[in-house]
């Protein structure tokens, strides 16, 4: 509004001057011998006002729209309602890349259990929880899972036999299998429910000691309890 009556201003007072330069050229002006008049130079002149006059419009009109869109991009930048809703829809937007994030997380940790579940049959079970019991049922509870991973670790290895009997039988290696400990104890059923539910969740792919293979009461690796995990 502000460049349209600025515009009809100058326009009006240009005008305004070239009607008057007009009428004392035209007066001005005197006859040839041969009754034809001067060549029309006023006329000439008023033209390349004309085209002065609008190029002067035209320029006008691209400062003015730049000096509004200028305005208009400082209100966008300092209005606080706007600065508000940015902050808002910035913060949804990482809230949302958080939750997936997550989710991808809870995905792959499902994956990973999976592929690292077993399924044991109810002797079998037994007899893990046994072992369990026998050689850290005086242990916490992560210790206890620990020690039914190591067994679990075996089986998969492939450095060792694969079943959880014979991992657990195998010469050498269990102390309550070669003292006849581990037989009293998965005969009798005297193992507690809490190295049952170790076997359970071992089984299931709880795993706190990654692909340990070994533990004992040495100087090394993941302590748990008592029991160093390697």
């Amino acid at each position: 509004m502000y460049f349209n009556k600025k515009m009809r201003k100058r326009l009006a007072v240009t005008t305004a001057g070239l009607v008057l330069a007009l009428g004392v050229s035209v007066q001005a002006a005197e006859p040839r011998e041969d009754g034809a008049r001067q060549r029309a130079t006023p006329v000439t002149a008023v033209q390349e006002t004309m085209q002065t006059t609008s190029a002067e419009a035209v320029d006008f009109g691209m400062e003015q729209a730049e000096t509004e869109q200028s305005a208009i991009s400082m209100d966008h930048l300092t209005d606080p309602l706007h600065a508000e809703e940015t902050v808002q829809f910035r913060a949804r937007e990482i809230e949302e890349e958080a939750i997936r994030a997550r989710q991808e997380q809870i995905t792959q940790e499902r994956a990973a259990a999976e592929q690292q579940k077993v399924t044991l049959t109810p002797e079998e079970q037994a007899l893990l929880a046994s072992i369990i019991f026998c050689e850290a049922g005086n242990q916490p509870y992560e210790g206890q899972v620990a020690v039914g991973a190591v067994i679990l670790n075996r089986v998969k290895s492939g450095s060792y036999p694969n079943s959880v009997a014979e991992v657990i039988y195998q010469p050498g290696q269990f102390g309550p299998a070669m003292t006849g400990w581990l037989d009293t104890v998965l005969a009798s059923g005297s193992y507690t429910p809490t190295a049952m539910q170790a076997a359970v969740d071992a089984a299931a792919g709880s795993n706190p000691i990654g692909e340990c293979l070994y533990f004992g009461n040495g100087n090394y690796g993941i302590l748990i309890g008592d029991h160093y995990f390697h």
